[in-house]
């Protein structure tokens, strides 16, 4: 059986390594199936170049995974079209947090054959083998499928306990000599990177995450250092980027980690998702020794009392003291804050510009974006209950239009008010991120002449 994965375009110089497909295709190449990549993302194809390969070629499943952004789901849209069209249509199957939590929806939206729900790899295979033998895929667990006009959600499949049981994700299978050329924060210019998985879920329960799997696995530290140590080997990495939504999970487990990688001499920089309840500057001088030159923190406000209401489980003083704590060390700090929670008011916006400011060190422009309820997240539903939303086609054909405008407005401000008081906020954060970047050129300017750095390589962007 030939199965068609599609890496789809994000319009992007370089893409990210799509590390939930390369997890899909791994367990499939393993279940004995054939598996290719289509890459839309380093080719930039039109769509109807995937019409024409299809109609070219000979698949018998072809396989798409989304997040809920809006460029996804209007890039989804698209994708869908494209199969759809062609002579040779293959057995059409979607995945990931985009579809998963509206089943019904996209099925009909898209023209799916089916959606797998929340996590793939055990679901996939099983229906890739249910496919193959001609057998029904009705009695496939962790899918959705159309019956009769009306979506039939099969029971969700148990969670995979052992992290360890599933396969790298397949490099093999994917220009690498493309994606490792990402820029990460504190890359250098030589630095070739790669992401990585450490483990999947988080134990806390923010409001506006749409993450639909409850707890925390992690991986194994052994199988961490030897997936960094394959991809020193072969592919150059020098630069690791964790995606997972927890590395710092607790100071226990990223002690052991940190540990390994001194003693495994593994000469690599890396950057991961930290919480800042755990930012203390024991472990972050372990960190910083191990290599970490960047940890990527969700503040998303700097009010005790929002801070409550979206369950974040952090207070302003935790923050406050982690990033201070972090920066002692001298790793950057990611400063993820979002606006338009629910209590949220110009007050509440200000202090987080204010704090910005305060503790900006130049590794990135940090802007704040407005909250989005995406389907599957407690915010989601408490704007249904609301009537704030209608209903998932509301969300993504109506409100959801663009990542940086407000989708729901869950403040008491109008929506004009609500974008004039963003556009002041990022003004000032955008003015302060180019005054330090002149800053810094200028200086650079200085010692090159005044002082004849004789290092110096020319003024660049880059």
């Amino acid at each position: 059986m030939k199965i068609l994965l599609v890496a789809y375009d994000n319009e992007m110089y370089i893409n990210v390594f799509p590390i939930g497909l390369g997890y899909i295709a791994a367990v499939l190449k393993k279940a004995g199936f054939d598996v290719e990549i289509y890459n839309q993302d380093m080719h930039h194809y039109p769509e109807e170049h995937l019409t024409h390969y299809l109609d070219s070629h000979h698949f018998e499943l072809v396989g798409l995974g989304t997040i809920g952004g809006y460029f996804q789901y209007k890039k989804l849209l698209k994708i869908s079209e494209a199969v759809n069209k062609s002579k040779n249509r293959p057995f059409y199957v979607l995945g990931g947090h985009g579809p998963s939590p509206e089943p019904e929806y996209f099925l009909k939206i898209t023209g799916a054959d089916a959606i797998v729900i929340g996590e793939g790899e055990d679901t996939i295979v099983a229906l890739a083998q249910a496919l193959a033998a001609k057998r029904p895929i009705q009695d496939v667990d962790g899918i959705a499928f159309l019956q009769g006009g009306k979506a039939v959600v099969n029971p969700r499949r148990p969670l995979i306990k052992d992290l360890e049981s599933i396969p790298f994700p397949a490099y093999e299978l994917f220009p690498m000599h493309f994606y490792r050329l990402l820029r990460e924060p504190r890359c250098e210019s030589v630095d070739l990177v790669a992401p990585m998985i450490s483990g999947r879920g988080c134990p806390f329960r923010c409001a506006f995450c749409y993450r639909m799997d409850d707890g925390l696995r992690t991986r194994s530290t052994e199988g961490i250092v030897e997936e960094i140590k394959m991809l020193i080997t072969n592919y150059g990495i020098t630069y690791v980027s964790f995606f997972d939504e927890l590395l710092i999970s607790s100071i226990k487990r990223t002690t052991e980690l940190c540990e390994a990688f001194l003693r495994e001499r593994l000469t690599i920089r890396w950057t991961c998702n930290g919480r800042l309840n755990y930012a203390k500057p024991k472990v972050l001088g372990l960190m910083k020794r191990a290599g970490c030159v960047f940890i990527n923190y969700g503040i998303e406000a700097l009010d005790d009392e929002v801070l409550r209401k979206m369950n974040k489980c952090l207070t302003v003083e935790q923050i406050v003291k982690g990033i201070e704590a972090t920066l002692k060390e001298e790793i950057s700090p990611g400063f993820n804050i979002i606006f338009g929670n629910i209590g949220d008011n110009k007050q509440t916006l200000q202090k987080a510009v204010d704090f910005l400011l305060k503790y900006d060190d130049g590794a990135q422009l940090r802007t704040i974006r407005p909250v989005t309820p995406y389907p599957g997240s407690p915010l989601y539903y408490h704007a249904l209950e609301k009537g704030l939303l209608k209903d998932c086609a509301d969300f993504y054909e109506n409100k959801h239009i663009n990542s940086d405008l407000v989708a729901v407005n869950f403040t008491d401000m109008s929506d004009r008010e609500f974008h004039r008081a963003l556009y002041a906020a990022n003004r000032k954060l955008i003015q302060n991120y180019f005054k330090n970047k002149t800053r810094i050129s200028l200086d650079e300017a200085r010692r090159l002449y005044m002082d004849l750095n004789v290092n110096f390589r020319g003024f660049r962007q880059t």
